[in-house]
């Protein structure tokens, strides 16, 4: 599949993550799993108490890392809680841990066999991670695990506000001219 094809299948999207009707939605979740602030309440509250009882089975996740769960009350069957870096400046590796987050949610995809996932922008908010590089790193991990994985027909790059969908558009369109 050319490369082009490959970024057809990737779309940046304004709206609610919990109301995407994909096979899986993506967490951005902390290491306890057990629900947050942000995204990942908002998710946990649409899912019902269910996947909380299903979180605390799973003995929490590292950062970088990703666990995957049912998505109960969600459109989506699935929900796969990834563990972004919270960022301190750059130099602690958090690029390649929130690189990493996207490449074990897409790994986690392919096993259980979704077709449709749904990503925020994972770590950009309590976080602390700067939007813009977040943008560039969801749009290039999920480029290059597309080149090599024809199984996914769709991602979509949720993005919560127009300066959100704004920025997330730019990273694609840049990664489109390269």
């Amino acid at each position: 599949m050319s490369s082009a094809a490959n970024l057809n299948r990737i779309e940046v999207v304004e709206g609610d993550i919990t109301k995407q009707s994909v096979d899986a939605i993506v967490n951005a979740a902390n290491t306890t799993l057990l629900g947050g602030g942000g995204v990942d309440g908002a998710i946990h509250r649409a899912a019902g108490p269910e996947l909380l009882a299903e979180c605390r089975t799973l003995g929490g996740c590292a950062t970088g890392r990703a666990k995957i769960t049912n998505g109960y009350r969600l459109p989506a069957k699935w929900v796969i809680h990834a563990v972004g870096p919270v960022w301190h400046g750059g130099e602690h590796s958090e690029s390649e841990l929130l690189a990493s987050c996207y490449q074990c949610c897409l790994e986690l995809a392919v096993q259980k066999g979704i077709r449709t996932i749904a990503f925020p922008s994972i770590s950009t908010g309590a976080y602390g991670f700067p939007r813009e590089r977040a943008a560039h790193i969801a749009v290039r991990e999920t480029k290059q695990f597309l080149e090599g994985n024809p199984s996914i027909e769709r991602v979509l790059l949720v993005c919560f506000g127009a300066v959100a969908r704004a920025i997330h558009t730019r990273a694609l369109e840049e990664l489109v001219r390269k």
